[in-house]
C-alpha cells in the first residue's frame, strides 16, 4: 500500500502544477488581451485618484491584478502561522478564505457601481424569469456568473457547512438577493432582477463543482494532538 501510494503521488504532484501553470497562462494571456484599457487608468490609479480609477471597471480589475502579490503573501503567512499551530490543511484553509474575498469584493464592488442616473432615477425592478437574459448578452451573463464564482468555489473548501451543492445554491441566491436589494434601495440605477439572481447562483455552484475534490467533508483535528493508544489485547 505505501508502494501505491508513494507511485501516485509524483502524479498527483505533476498534474497540480500543470494546473497551476494553465492558470498562469490563462491569466497572463487574459491581461495581455485587456492591457490597453487597463494602462488608461493606471494614472489614475497610480496617482489614487479616485475618479478614473476605483469607479471605472478597469480601474478595479487593475487594482485587483496588481494586489494578487498581497493576496499571495498574506496566503503564504496565514498558511505558516496555521502550521506552526498544527492546524492540517493550513494552505487549503488560508488559500480559501484570501481567495474568497480576493475574488469576490471587486465583482461586488463593480456591482454596486452607480450608473449615470443614480438617485434620480426611480428604482427598477424585474420579477419575470428568464426575460431580462436576453439583454443581459454574453458579456453580462459571463459577468453575472463570475460575481461568486470564487466564493462558490473557495467555501466548500474552508467551511464543512458548505459543502453541498444546495448549500452553495442557496448561498448564491441568498449573496445576490442582497446585492439586488442594495441596488434597489440606494437607486443606482441598476435593474434589480430575478435573473441575476439566478444567474449569480448559477455561476456560484458551477464553480463549486470545478473545487468539488478540495472540498472540506469531515472536521479536522490538530496534528500535533496526541492520539490515544490502542487498548492492549487480553
Amino acid at each position: 500500500m505505501n508502494h501505491n501510494a508513494s507511485l501516485s503521488a509524483p502524479p498527483r504532484r505533476t498534474r497540480g502544477i500543470v494546473l497551476l501553470s494553465l492558470a498562469i497562462l490563462g491569466m497572463a494571456g487574459a491581461v495581455f488581451v485587456v492591457r490597453r484599457p487597463l494602462m488608461m487608468s493606471a494614472p489614475m490609479c497610480m496617482a489614487g485618484r479616485w475618479h478614473g480609477c476605483f469607479d471605472t471597471f478597469n480601474g478595479v480589475v487593475l487594482v485587483t491584478l496588481v494586489a494578487l502579490p498581497l493576496a499571495a503573501l498574506v496566503v503564504w503567512a496565514l498558511a505558516r502561522r496555521r502550521r506552526a499551530a498544527g492546524v492540517p490543511s493550513a494552505w487549503r484553509m488560508s488559500l480559501a478564505e484570501v481567495g474568497m474575498v480576493h475574488g469576490t469584493v471587486p465583482f461586488l464592488w463593480m456591482t454596486m457601481m452607480p450608473g449615470g442616473g443614480a438617485g434620480t432615477v426611480p428604482a427598477r425592478v424585474s420579477l419575470v424569469p428568464l426575460r431580462d437574459l436576453v439583454t443581459m448578452g454574453p458579456a453580462g451573463i459571463v459577468g453575472n456568473l463570475l460575481i461568486f464564482a470564487a466564493l462558490g468555489f473557495f467555501a466548500p473548501m474552508r467551511f464543512t457547512a458548505l459543502a453541498s451543492v444546495p448549500r452553495i445554491l442557496a448561498l448564491g441566491a441568498g449573496c445576490s438577493v442582497l446585492v439586488e436589494t442594495a441596488q434597489y434601495v440606494l437607486r443606482l440605477d441598476r435593474v434589480s432582477s430575478v435573473d441575476d439572481v439566478l444567474v449569480n447562483a448559477v455561476g456560484a455552484v458551477l464553480a463549486a463543482l470545478a473545487s468539488r475534490r478540495w472540498w472540506r467533508n469531515t472536521a479536522e483535528a490538530p496534528s500535533d494532538q496526541s492520539r490515544p493508544a490502542p487498548a492492549p489485547a487480553r
